[in-house]
Order: structure tokens, then sequence, then C-alpha cells
């Protein structure tokens, strides 16, 4: 495992059991055979519909959810075999910021003291406390009457700067945004996102930003993955995934950019019907019963991530002949 993978992942596997009857018990499968890493310094996209499993993967990668089979490392080593005092460590180093700012705080806790909480936890001295409490409020931009107030006193942006201000509280190395704007005004979602780049300089964060906006994931990105029901159809860096991409699904989920014209289809042409449930996997590829492309071999035989540039993999029987 390379020194510089911070976070990886080896053959994630995550069903749900959804329903149960008498005789048959059915099982969601929300991640399939999924490998990735997170190397230090970067910032990693995941993106695809709702359903796909990205959220799966974030809580799983930030430790919150435990995966049916497969492993995931944080430095080289299991996290199942983590010591004690490390597993504490990975925890702390590894924060993540959530969809609803507001779920995420406890109401009943003023704001100041949420933040401060995983400095108390750590050890840090009351005076300290409060010298970075006032340093983390400033570079999220919160006032500083924000301290003695409550979580319901305020805007959705403003409790998503309290989340983010109560994760960089832990000194994390590790940054896992799970639609940390989604929920959010479209004007108040530039100031996140510049809040989030302007933290990774600042604290020197690796960030893993889960969102169905490609146009966010293009802007701060230096790599971006694309899931579709459970599985890795499309990775690579931004610039090039963006300008060139391999996939026919990849291709529909730009093609629905507003404003972005390097695209001649729109999503509509691109993709057919709607999302099949994760409860009847397709055979063969997941995503030919979408796709206007789809020849025999793609009903029948699931495709391998191959490789066609450096670091730039899809997992498309007809790539090549699409896209050169």
């Amino acid at each position: 495992m390379s020194n510089t993978h911070l976070l990886s992942a080896v053959d994630l596997h995550k069903k749900f059991k959804v329903s149960s009857q008498r005789h048959s018990t059915r099982f969601l499968t929300a991640l399939d055979q999924v490998s990735l890493h997170l190397s230090a310094g970067e910032t990693l996209g995941i993106a695809g519909e709702s359903g796909c499993g990205k959220s799966t993967l974030a809580k799983i990668m930030a430790g919150l959810l435990t995966q049916n089979g497969g492993n995931v490392f944080y430095k080289g080593t299991l996290l199942s075999q983590l010591e004690q005092k490390d597993r504490i460590n990975f925890r702390r180093k590894t924060q993540m910021i959530f969809q609803d700012p507001f779920s995420s705080l406890n109401p009943r806790m003023r704001v100041g003291d949420s933040i401060k909480e995983p400095l108390k936890i750590a050890g840090v001295s009351v005076p300290l406390q409060r010298v970075e409490l006032e340093r983390i409020m400033a570079a999220v931009g919160l006032p500083g009457d924000t301290a003695n107030r409550f979580p319901d006193e305020f805007s959705g942006g403003q409790r998503q700067r309290i989340g983010i201000a109560r994760a960089l509280a832990a000194s994390p190395e590790i940054l896992i945004a799970d639609e940390p704007v989604s929920s959010l005004d479209i004007s108040i979602q530039a100031q996140i996102i510049n809040i989030l780049l302007q933290m990774k300089i600042d604290f020197k964060l690796s960030m893993m930003i889960v969102s169905h906006n490609l146009l966010i994931l293009r802007h701060i990105c230096d790599r971006v993955i694309i899931m579709y029901l459970g599985i890795i159809v499309e990775c690579g860096p931004a610039s090039e995934l963006f300008q060139r991409c391999r996939h026919p699904y990849t291709e529909a989920l730009i093609a629905a950019i507003p404003g972005f014209h390097s695209l001649s289809a729109s999503k509509d042409e691109l993709l057919r019907d709607d999302l099949p449930s994760a409860l009847s996997i397709p055979p063969g590829c997941r995503f030919h019963p979408r796709c206007r492309h789809a020849v025999d071999i793609c009903r029948h035989e699931v495709p391998k991530l191959v490789e066609h540039a450096t670091g730039h993999t899809a997992a498309c029987h007809l790539s090549d002949s699409l896209y050169g």
C-alpha cells in the first residue's frame, strides 16, 4: 500500500436487509467490489445519482459504517487491525461533514461548546480551548457572538459553517463531506465551497467530497469517481474526465450540467428510463438498460475497469469504439 495513500479501500461490499418474509429475505446491494484511494493533499470527488451508493461509501471510509466484505486501510494499515489508541486517532483525524447540518448538531448544546467538544476530548486546556474556538470560528466566517447561541437560531448556511468548524476542531487530516451544500441555497453554496477550499490550504487537509453536482466537483476536485448502482464505472483526473469521458453514463451526467456545452446531446437523449432498483441489479453491464449504445455483450458480460490513460479508468465494453 503506497505511503501517500492516507485512506484506501479494496473490494468493498455492503448490503442492507430491507424486508423479510416467512421464507425469504431481501437485500439491497449498496456497494459491490468498490476499490479507491485518497492521497495526501488530494481532493477526491464521488459522483452519481441518488441511490448509487456514494453516501454509504463515505460512511464506511469514515469508519461510521461497517462493510460486509473488503477492507479499508488508514496509512496502509487495516482499520480492523488498528490498536485502540490508533483507532481513536483515526476517528479524530478523519472527520465527516453531513448533508443536513442541523441534524448533526446537538440542539441543546451552545454552538461554542459543540465546537470545543473535540478539543475537550483531546485534553486541551480550557484557556487554549477558548483561543482555538476563536481562531476556528474566524476561519469559517462565524461572528464572535455565535458561540453563546443555539443551532436553531441559525440559517442552513451558518449551521454548515458550524459543522465545518466542529470538524476542524479535531485537527483532522481527512475531511469527508457528504453532499455538504445540496440542502443550501445556490447563493450560499459557493460560500461553503470556498470555505472548504480555503480550509484545505490552511489546515493541510485531504478531502473526499460526495455530491451529485458535477459542476462543483469539476471546480474543486483533483480526481472524480463516477458511481452507478453500487460500482465504480469511471475514475480519472477531473480536468481529463470532463474533457474526454470514457463511459456513456458519465457522458449523460456531464450533459446535464447547466451551461456545459461540450456535448451536443442532452441528458434525456443519452439516458433511457429511470435508475433500476438496487434490489434487482441488471445482468452484464448494470448501465445497459439505459444505454443507447448497448449491444449483446453489454447485456451478458460484466465490463472490467480498464485504464485508458494514466489514472483514467472506465468500465465499458465499447469505450474505445465510442471515445477513441
